[in-house]
C-alpha cells in the first residue's frame, strides 16, 4: 500500500511537470520512465516535491535491494534545491561545463534515518556535471561508502564524506572543491584529477592521484598517498543539451600526465560530439539481447534507460569504438550460462555507468573484454571501463565463477566495485558462490580505484605485464565456515591479490586489505602474493583485523613478510 501510494503521487507530480514536453524539442528522444528532466523555468516547489518523493522511496531499509531507477537530468540553468539522493540514484547536469548547470542548495548522500549517522551501506547512485552553489561557509554532506561516484561536480563551499558516523567509501574525480574536504571517518577515498583548498580526516588509505591540494603523503603515520600526476586517462563522457533541445554524449581526448580538473578555464573544445540519434535507446520493458544486439550490428551504440534487463545472451560488442552507458543505474541480469556482456579485442569500446547481478544460473564470468589469447595492440585508443558495479547476491542469489575476465591488452578501469554480498537476499557461503572479482589476461592494463571484496578464493587475479592500480580497497570473505574449509596447495586461505609466478611488471599504490571472520578462525598466510622480485613494487599496503572469532589471523602483508593482523595487533603497514 506505501509503495503504491508514492507510485500515484509520482505519477500526480509527473503530470504537474509535464515532462512529456521533452518529446516536442528537435531530434529529442523519449528516454522513457524515471527520467525526469527539469528545466529553470519550472516551478521549484514542484521539482523539490518530486525529489523528495523519490527520496522517501529510496532511502528505506527495503529500497537497498528494490528494482526501482531513477535519473535526474537537469538542464543548463540555476535551480534553488535540496537534491536528495537515496539508492539507485544518478543526478546528472546536462551542460558544457558543471558551471552552466547550478544548484543553489545541496545534493546530498546521508545515512539511512535509522543508522545512527553510518553510512556502510550508501551504494548505488551518483552525481555528476553540475555546480553545488552553499550558502556562505556551508558544507555539502555526500556521505557515502563505495558505487556512489563524484564525477566533474563543483562544490563552491565544503564537502563532507561521511555522516558522523562510520563510513567505508568512495571515488571522487575531476572536480574541484572551494572549500575544505572533510573525510572524517572514511576508512579510505580515492581522489583522481580534483582540486580542493584543503582536507582533514581520514582512516586508513587515502589515495590522492594527480589532485591539486593533496596532503603530503605521510605513511605510515598518516593514511594519506598522494601521487603528482595522473599518467594517461579519457575522462568520462558526459551528457549535454544545447538550446534546441539535443542530446549529447560529449567524449574526451585521451590525455598524459593531468592534474587537477579538466574542464576549469581551459575550454577545450576538442570533445568528439555524438548525437543522441547514434544510440539505440534500450527499454527494459520491451528491450531484450536480441534486439540490443542487433542494434549492436547495425553500428548503434546502446543507452540503457533505468529500469532492470534480463538477458538470455551475451550482448555482443565487435565494433570498434562502441559506447555502451547507463543512464540512472540500470541492472543487466543473465538468464543462461553465458556473460552478460561480450567484448571483442577492439579499440576504444566505453563501458560506463552500468550494475550488473549474477545471474540464478552459474556463469564461468559476467563480463568477458577480449577473447581468451587477445594480443592486439589497443595502446592508441584503449578501452575504457566507468562506475561499473558487479553483485554476486544481495538482490537475489547469484552466483558465478569470476566477475570480469580483461584478456584484451590497454584496457583502462576507472572505477569498478565487484562485491560477493554479504548481506541481502539469497546470501550464505553456499549460496551466492563465487571464487573471483577480477582475472587479468592482458597486457597494460591499468585500473584506478578498485574495489573487490568477499569473494571466496583470489579477490584479483594478475596474469598479465605491465599491470598498474592506483588503489585497491578489498574485505576478505565474513563467513568462512571452518579454516580447513579455506585451504589450498598446502597454503592457509587465499591472498586477495594474487600476481602470477610468471609475470616480471607490476606495480601497485595503496592497497586497503582488511578481514572480519566471523564463523570460524580463519587463517590466511598472506594479503598480496606475488613474485619475490615485485614485492618492493607494492607501494603503501596496509592490512586491518576489523573484527572477528578469536584465533583468525592474516599471517603477513605480502609473501610472508610484513607483520600479521589478528586480535592483539589490528593494523600492519608496508
Amino acid at each position: 500500500m506505501y509503495k503504491l501510494f508514492w507510485s500515484l503521487f509520482l505519477i500526480l507530480l509527473l503530470s504537474q511537470c509535464n515532462l512529456a514536453d521533452k518529446k516536442e524539442s528537435q531530434n529529442y528522444t523519449d528516454l522513457g520512465e524515471n527520467v525526469y528532466l527539469f528545466s529553470p523555468e519550472m516551478e521549484m516547489s514542484t521539482i523539490q516535491q518530486l525529489i523528495d518523493s523519490v527520496y522517501a522511496i529510496q532511502t528505506t531499509n527495503e529500497s537497498e535491494f528494490n528494482e526501482n531507477r531513477f535519473a535526474f537530468l537537469f538542464q543548463p540553468g540555476q535551480y534553488k534545491l535540496d537534491v536528495k539522493v537515496g539508492y539507485y540514484t544518478h543526478v546528472i547536469g546536462l551542460g558544457q561545463s558543471p558551471d552552466d548547470v547550478t544548484i543553489n542548495g545541496s545534493v546530498t548522500a546521508v545515512a539511512p534515518p535509522t543508522y545512527n549517522g553510518s553510512v556502510l551501506i550508501n551504494f548505488w547512485r551518483a552525481v555528476e556535471n553540475l555546480t553545488i552553489n552553499l550558502s556562505a561557509d556551508s558544507t555539502n554532506v555526500w556521505g557515502v561508502s563505495q558505487a556512489a561516484p563524484m564525477r566533474r561536480v563543483h562544490v563552491k563551499g565544503n564537502l563532507q564524506l561521511h555522516d558522523n558516523g562510520a563510513a567505508s567509501g568512495g571515488f571522487l574525480a575531476d572536480s574541484k572543491i572551494d572549500g575544505q574536504v572533510v573525510f572524517g571517518g572514511q576508512q579510505q577515498w580515492f581522489s583522481r584529477n580534483s582540486e580542493w583548498k584543503s582536507c582533514t580526516g581520514g582512516l586508513w588509505n587515502m589515495v590522492s592521484l594527480g589532485v591539486t591540494g593533496a596532503p603530503k603523503t605521510d605513511w605510515p603515520d598518516k593514511p594519506y598517498l598522494s601521487i603528482e600526476n595522473t599518467p594517461f586517462v579519457r575522462e568520462k563522457p558526459f551528457w549535454t543539451m544545447n538550446n534546441s533541445g539535443e542530446l549529447w554524449l560529449e567524449v574526451s581526448a585521451l590525455k598524459e600526465k593531468t592534474k587537477g580538473v579538466s574542464w576549469d578555464s581551459t575550454n577545450d573544445n576538442s570533445n568528439k560530439k555524438i548525437s543522441i540519434s547514434e544510440f539505440y535507446i534500450a527499454n527494459p520493458k520491451v528491450d531484450n539481447s536480441e534486439s540490443i544486439n542487433a542494434a549492436l550490428a547495425r553500428g548503434k551504440n546502446i543507452l540503457f534507460t533505468p529500469g532492470i534487463y534480463w538477458l538470455k545472451n551475451s550482448l555482443e560488442v565487435t565494433n570498434p569504438g562502441t559506447i555502451l552507458i547507463g543512464m540512472g543505474l540500470p541492472s543487466l541480469i543473465p538468464e543462461e550460462e553465458n556473460p552478460v556482456i561480450k567484448i571483442a579485442d577492439v579499440d576504444g569500446v566505453t563501458l560506463s555507468s552500468i550494475l550488473v547481478d549474477a545471474g540464478l544460473t552459474k556463469t564461468d564470468q559476467l563480463i568477458q573484454i577480449g577473447e581468451p589469447g587477445a594480443d592486439s595492440d589497443h595502446s592508441e585508443n584503449p578501452t575504457f571501463i566507468y562506475d561499473l558495479f558487479i553483485r554476486v547476491g544481495g538482490f537475489h542469489a547469484g552466483t558465478t565463477k569470476n566477475c570480469v575476465t580483461i584478456n584484451s591488452n590497454n584496457v583502462v578501469v576507472d572505477h569498478v566495485w565487484l562485491w560477493r554480498a554479504d548481506h541481502g537476499n539469497g546470501v550464505g557461503w553456499d549460496i551466492n558462490r563465487a571464487a573471483n572479482g577480477l582475472t587479468v589476461n592482458g597486457n597494460d592494463v591499468t585500473i584506478y580505484g578498485l574495489f573487490n571484496e568477499h569473494f571466496q578464493e583470489y579477490q584479483t587475479i594478475w596474469n598479465g605485464e605491465k599491470g598498474t592500480v592506483y588503489f585497491y580497497q578489498c574485505e576478505m570473505p565474513y563467513y568462512v565456515p571452518t579454516p580447513e574449509a579455506w585451504q589450498h596447495d598446502g597454503k592457509n586461505g587465499y591472498a586477495s591479490y594474487k600476481v602470477a609466478d610468471h609475470v616480471t611488471n607490476h606495480n601497485a599504490w595503496g592497497l586497503g586489505i582488511y578481514n572480519v571472520f566471523f564463523n570460524s578462525a580463519a587463517i590466511v598466510d598472506y594479503a598480496i602474493e606475488a613474485p619475490q622480485s615485485l614485492e618492493q613494487n607494492f607501494h603503501q599496503a596496509t592490512t586491518i583485523w576489523l573484527g572477528g572469532n578469536e584465533g583468525s589471523e592474516v599471517k603477513s602483508i605480502i609473501n610472508g613478510k610484513g607483520a600479521a593482523v589478528n586480535q592483539n595487533n589490528r593494523k600492519a603497514t608496508w
